[in-house]
């Protein structure tokens, strides 16, 4: 027969074995399962970058060209859309041609200010001091990017491994990078933009028609109309 103590030294064992047993069991689930969810695991990332127009100064011109307008008006249309801090006028300080170098900057402003750009949204700056050849007239801005997940291929998943109920590791990943191509500012993503109030004369209306059992939808006119047309019925 084993002595008392004997039996409270084989049992203190045999629980140490098994608490190890507990704490090292295989399992299939990730820790990165136990944290977050399949989005989460699938982050959108945002990458800040500058958009540059680099304008060339004619030597012998006095004005720009009717094609560099063009792409000024295209560029500055561009950060009105998306771009973030000043829309950034750079003189060249080394030109064939300091006069149209000058008239240059005044014209983007404009055009600038013709697409709704203000004058304290610009910065005026200067470059090329040191340069040896005329330089260009530089136009610059701040862009975020959307950085979509990297979603590995199917093939390399094993989708009869069934050892555990969890989803797969790609699941949400092909969302998120559809939804990384549509973001119309991936700046927001960062929560910058200020919300602007709400308007409370049409918040009104719709209550009042609400209230009064009208409809809150608005009035479409004859050629707004959403019947289909006799000839797709035809």
């Amino acid at each position: 027969m084993l002595k008392p103590t004997t039996v409270l030294v084989a049992a203190g064992f045999c629980l140490t074995g098994l608490a190890g047993c507990a704490s090292h069991a295989p399992t299939a689930v990730p820790q990165s399962y136990l944290q977050g969810t399949a989005l989460d695991r699938n982050a959108i990332g945002v990458a800040k970058r500058t958009e540059f127009l680099e304008v060339n100064i004619d030597p012998v011109s006095s004005e720009l060209s009717l094609k560099d307008r063009e792409r000024i008006e295209s560029f500055v249309q561009t950060y009105r859309s998306k771009g973030h801090g000043p829309l950034i006028m750079s003189l060249p300080e080394t030109s064939e041609n300091s006069q149209l170098a000058v008239s240059a900057v005044v014209t983007a402003r404009e055009i600038a200010w013709q697409n709704g750009v203000e004058y304290d949204e610009i910065a005026g700056s200067s470059h090329g001091a040191d340069s040896g050849k005329s330089e260009p007239m530089i136009l610059a801005f701040q862009v975020y990017d959307a950085v979509a997940p990297d979603c590995k291929s199917m093939a390399e998943y094993d989708v009869s491994d069934v050892r555990s109920n969890n989803e797969m590791p790609s699941l949400g990943c092909s969302v998120r990078t559809n939804l990384a191509a549509m973001i119309a500012d991936p700046a927001d993503l960062l929560g910058q933009r200020e919300i602007t109030s709400a308007d409370p004369l049409r918040r009104n209306v719709i209550l009042d028609k609400f209230r009064q059992g009208e409809s809150t939808a608005s009035a479409r006119s004859s050629d707004e109309s959403g019947t289909v047309s006799d000839a797709v019925k035809e």
